[in-house]
């Protein structure tokens, strides 16, 4: 974390420095029930190390994450047995993120529960003008994915 920016919470819990409910940790990730969950068993898993969100983390940051994602809620399943469980992580202010650590939410879900619906009605939502541009977008991710991947590739045999 930059010595300018106002202390984290996420990087004090990491720390064992604040209080929390803790569910898991390991050297690499914890998890905890958030001070105002959203549902029974909300829990958050962060990566010890700062990183603002997960576009900020390295590749093996964000498998240690995905690995206690998986674990915490698998044991979340287990002991609550929820209708379904939503994992998201907020990336940016206009995506909800409020504390600028990464982290990933598991939220066990209930029919009618104080959650809400998290995308918009039927019919609601983005479209496209014509299918070529949706062809032509579709184009561009997949070029930037792969030139992404080949990149990826390069770094780990330059490290070999």
């Amino acid at each position: 974390m930059p010595g300018d920016e106002q202390p984290c919470v996420f990087c004090e819990i990491a720390a064992g420095t604040a209080r929390t409910r803790l569910v898991h940790e390991d050297p690499h990730t914890v998890a905890f029930f958030p001070l105002e969950p959203a549902t029974l068993g909300h829990t958050l898993v962060v990566p010890r190390r700062h990183s603002a969100d997960l576009w900020a983390m390295d590749d093996t940051t964000a498998r240690h994450v995905m690995r206690t994602v998986l674990r915490v809620g698998r044991a979340l399943r287990s002991v609550l047995a929820p209708d379904g469980m939503n994992v998201v992580s907020s990336a940016g202010e206009a995506a909800t993120q409020t504390v600028f650590h990464t982290h990933v939410h598991l939220v066990p879900r209930r029919a009618g529960d104080a959650m809400g619906r998290l995308w918009p009605a039927a019919g609601a939502g983005f479209r496209f003008a014509d299918d070529a541009a949706a062809d032509a977008l579709a184009a561009r991710v997949a070029d930037a994915a792969r030139a992404a991947s080949e990149s990826e590739d390069d770094k780990r045999e330059v490290g070999q």
